[in-house]
């Protein structure tokens, strides 16, 4: 199926023939991860730890079943979840004195924790994270990777003596997510969510867009300023050096399997999958191409090749399976395998291998005695050159809007108030999502699209995955 001409059943026929994910487990929306699907989430949360290990922040898991009366301690906070929540309240045949949920994000199964961890300002700042599965009751169509109701999550938790401090970590929390939208190839728009549309509890949240092929913004990841409205409710507070007792200052930093659903809509073609080669499971396709009387002596040569590929650190796989070649080329091009080396008589004789990109499908010479580097410096081209691509497409996708009727498939960008009033009267004239003001982005001098009152303050608006 072409990907322009019916995106949203490309993109399930992609990822169902892939081995991405498979959605014949008998609950909706908690579906199967085989292993093609699951080693490509491995990776990219590979990527994750390594951008908070960096920064010293430490890995750790809570349990996934959370007390109601801890759930219950920040009223914002059950308000915004309570209608995706499930509830576990039977233990064999014994009814639970306190029901129990399964986590829909980990903020109240953590925090009485930090009330017990955190004592004096020597124990601070507390910086965690945890890659674990939360549960939300998705009612909207269920959508692999983008909307389910078992999600595979990343959330990272600070705790700060100051107000400042906390700021801080969301400037470094945009950093880690700069340097994790690289390594996935995938432009972005840090962008304040509103009032009505922040994270439950929080002072503000920071919502992370990518744009979808088929003109839909989709949320991969949000950070969230508490200030003290999480640290007052569970008594998590600390003393100062002077003795005086002070509630501590959080912020949390959230990402989702979503960031793989981006992947895939955002790099696929006609084929099937182009990955990155940051998060590919096989970087490096290694096929013989026999001849008829030299198939021995090519096989062995070329799993040499396999060999030396796999030693220099590269993942790779060697397809010898008695098959055309063509058909192993397009078998492993619709799984999105970055870069593929075809060894026949001619190269073994001339001492080269043709290195084939999946994003051009240019072909490559690439001497034996350079493997290292050809094949690095090809990777790293293939990642410049899908987010150069992606960069762009994006790009095309931004308009300048001065009123909210008609509003076209991207980012719409149109002068707002600020005023909730204003800002709910253009979603429901747009059939938008009025997704809230641009981070870094100033805004020109306009009257609002609904009260004409002067302003600077921009709003994007935006039809939502």
């Amino acid at each position: 199926m072409r990907k322009s001409d019916d995106f949203s059943e490309w993109y399930n026929e992609v990822v169902e023939q892939n081995e991405l994910t498979d959605k014949r487990y008998p609950i909706k929306g908690m579906n199967v991860w085989p292993y093609y699907g699951w080693k490509t989430w491995l990776l990219i949360g590979s990527i994750v730890r390594r951008e908070f290990d960096l920064r010293g922040h430490q890995e750790v898991y809570f349990p996934l079943l959370i007390p109601e009366d801890q759930f219950q301690k920040e009223k914002e906070h059950i308000k915004g979840f309570d209608a995706q929540v499930f509830w576990v309240t039977r233990a064999g045949d014994n009814e639970l004195d306190i029901p129990l949920l399964l986590r829909p994000t980990s903020e109240t199964a953590m925090y009485p924790i930090f009330s017990v961890w955190i004592r004096s300002h020597a124990d601070l700042p507390l910086r965690i994270y945890q890659i674990v599965n939360t549960f939300r009751y998705e009612t909207k169509q269920t959508r692999a990777f983008i909307r389910v109701r078992e999600i595979q999550f990343i959330e990272g938790h600070t705790c700060h003596a100051s107000y400042e401090e906390a700021e801080s970590q969301i400037r470094e929390d945009l950093e880690i997510m700069k340097n994790i939208a690289e390594e996935l190839c995938l432009p972005y728009k840090v962008i304040r969510r509103t009032e009505w549309d922040k994270f439950p509890g929080a002072l503000y949240t920071y919502g992370v867009d990518t744009m979808l092929p088929d003109g839909r913004a989709l949320q991969i990841a949000s950070i969230h300023q508490y200030r003290t409205n999480f640290s007052i409710p569970y008594n998590i507070y600390f003393e100062e050096e002077d003795g005086s007792r002070k509630p501590v200052h959080q912020t949390t930093y959230g990402m989702s399997e979503r960031m793989l659903g981006a992947v895939v809509a955002i790099h696929g073609d006609d084929t099937g999958l182009i990955i990155p080669p940051s998060v590919s499971p096989v970087q490096v396709l290694v096929v013989p191409v026999p001849v008829k009387g030299e198939a021995e002596r090519i096989t062995g040569e070329a799993r040499k090749i396999y060999d030396a590929v796999s030693s220099l650190g590269f993942r790779t796989r060697f397809d010898d399976r008695d098959i055309r070649p063509g058909n192993k080329y397009y078998y492993w091009e619709r799984r999105g395998v970055p870069l593929r080396l075809e060894i026949g008589k001619r190269e073994i004789d001339e001492g080269f291998v043709t290195a084939v990109r999946r994003d051009s499908r240019a072909k490559i010479r690439i001497d034996i005695t350079d493997l290292q580097k050809g094949i690095g410096d090809i990777l790293h081209d293939i990642a410049s050159s899908l987010l150069r691509r992606a960069e762009e497409s994006a790009s095309r996708m931004e308009f300048d809007a001065d009123r909210p009727e008609g509003i076209r498939e991207g980012y719409n960008r149109m002068s707002w108030c600020g005023r909730e009033e204003c800002g709910k009267n253009i979603e429901e004239r747009s059939g938008g999502s009025l997704l809230g003001t641009p981070v870094g982005e100033s805004g020109k001098k306009g009257k609002c699209v609904i009260c004409g009152e002067e302003t600077d303050g921009i709003a994007i608006v935006a039809r939502t995955m």
